[in-house]
């Protein structure tokens, strides 16, 4: 059954989601949800079963109205930590003295621009800023298209690229109903669990298969759009390498490899810096957004000279706070703090040794199926005594980590993976705080019988 018409499944924001027709049980919780859905309205959402009123972070930590501290293991945001000193400096100083957008010439973009740069493999790699990895995202199908003069694009089963008009039509965990459009094909990335598949042939021939799919439906091949570590799939990482045969397809047929790094970038996966080098892939674009500003609104694209120049002769690109003043101070804090903290270092060897705990409690605990992960981003299989995905049980053993003041969400095609996150300063101490606390969850409030 192909992915198109196997969603027997929830959308992921609806699985973190609070229901707004629920009270919290807390009359001054209850006073600002319905201020929420009031003032905000029906596109609002908030996490877990009761909500929180954050008011205050630091680290990998955060605080809620009644000075109660959570370990936040879910928000990439901010890579470096809640509230980086580096980052308020930067961005508190550059306020002072200018912020205005790229129309007038400005050393610092270019020097954050060298030094992003050259972190990619790209041929003549030129750098588009933009506010949002939505935005990122849009631009370069754009490019991809306008270059291969074709429309049609693969994308992972579960996969979320962001909410634009052109990237929410190839991001399926999007869709509550109906389906992704024809000119997107999904891969299933399910059979991958399967330790004794050839997962590269396997990734080569659901390639294969769309490509062969979009020509006959009239669209060819622009794109294979992924975000290489498949975070909102439940997180499939490996085999690295597994994705070098499918993308070499691609680009063989005419098509473009857009590295969706938004999540898996910026030393989150340890052993490389970008999740597209773990696989030992040569993208065509590369878009970042999310973590590159520690919380301000920084994102962009990088792609070879060529393409850009493509667009430019066609319409041209502008963003008027894409690149200001006050988001490259943003952006430069955090690519010079990733090195000087050696964050991705931390990553490799905190994630490495939360992935043992995690395998350890898969042992222990039948409910825990299969344990998935590179550096500092981990799923968790949640499974039925049958070992059929179980949502309803990822969803009371993320909300009742959220109660013993652990944050982590859900992710996956059924919504059934424990998604593990956290800002790249989570320490050993911090992933075995978290592993004492899921383990007190399935043995207290699941009532879990280990293995």
């Amino acid at each position: 059954m192909s992915a198109e018409t196997k969603r027997d499944t929830r959308s992921i924001l609806d699985q973190n989601a609070f229901n707004f027709e629920r009270s919290s049980g807390d009359d001054h919780l209850d006073s600002l949800i319905r201020q929420r859905r009031d003032l905000v309205g029906p596109t609002s959402m908030l996490f877990y079963d009761q909500p929180i009123e954050m008011v205050e972070g630091q680290g990998v930590w955060l605080f809620d109205g009644d000075g109660k501290r959570y370990l936040d293991a879910y928000n990439n945001v901010p890579v470096l930590g809640h509230c980086h000193p580096r980052v308020i400096d930067a961005v508190a100083q550059q306020m002072v003295r200018l912020n205005v957008h790229t129309r007038y010439l400005d050393e610092a973009l270019h020097r954050y621009a060298e030094q992003l740069l050259g972190t990619l493999p790209l041929d003549s790699g030129r750098l588009v800023m933009t506010c949002t990895g939505s935005e990122a995202n849009d631009l370069a199908l754009r490019l991809a298209r306008l270059h291969s003069g074709k429309q049609g694009v693969i994308v992972s089963a579960a996969a979320y690229h962001g909410n634009t008009a052109a990237v929410t039509e190839v991001s399926p965990s999007s869709m509550k109903q109906g389906q992704v459009p024809d000119f997107v094909v999904c891969i299933d990335l399910e059979p991958l669990n399967d330790e004794s598949l050839d997962a590269a042939a396997y990734l080569d021939t659901q390639v294969a298969n769309a490509i062969e799919l979009l020509d006959e439906r009239g669209f060819g091949c622009a794109a294979l759009l992924i975000d290489t570590i498949f975070s909102s799939d439940g997180v499939y990482a490996d085999p690295a390498g597994a994705l070098a045969p499918a993308v070499r397809r691609v680009q063989h047929a005419g098509g473009l490899l857009i590295a969706d790094e938004v999540q898996p970038g910026f030393g989150r996966t340890g052993s490389e810096f970008w999740g597209f080098a773990r696989h030992g892939l040569m993208p065509d674009i590369v878009t970042f957004g999310k973590p590159m500003g520690n919380g301000y609104p920084v994102a962009g694209l990088a792609a070879p000279e060529a393409l850009l120049a493509e667009l430019s002769a066609q319409t041209g690109y502008f963003n008027t706070f894409g690149g200001s003043s006050v988001a490259v101070a943003a952006a430069q804090a955090v690519l010079d703090t990733l090195v000087e903290e050696e964050l991705q270092a931390n990553a490799l060897s905190t994630g490495n040794e939360l992935l043992s705990g995690l395998r350890g409690l898969c042992d222990e605990f039948p409910q825990l199926a299969r344990v998935r992960g590179a550096g500092l981003f981990i799923g968790v299989d949640i499974v039925s005594a049958d070992n059929q995905p179980d949502p309803l049980t990822c969803s009371r053993i993320i909300n009742a980590l959220r109660h013993r003041g652990v944050l982590i969400g859900a992710a996956g095609l059924y919504g059934n993976v424990l998604k593990i996150r956290p800002p790249l300063c989570f320490k050993p101490e911090h992933g075995h705080l978290l592993l004492e606390q899921l383990r007190q969850v399935l043995i207290n409030d699941l009532g879990g019988v280990t293995s």
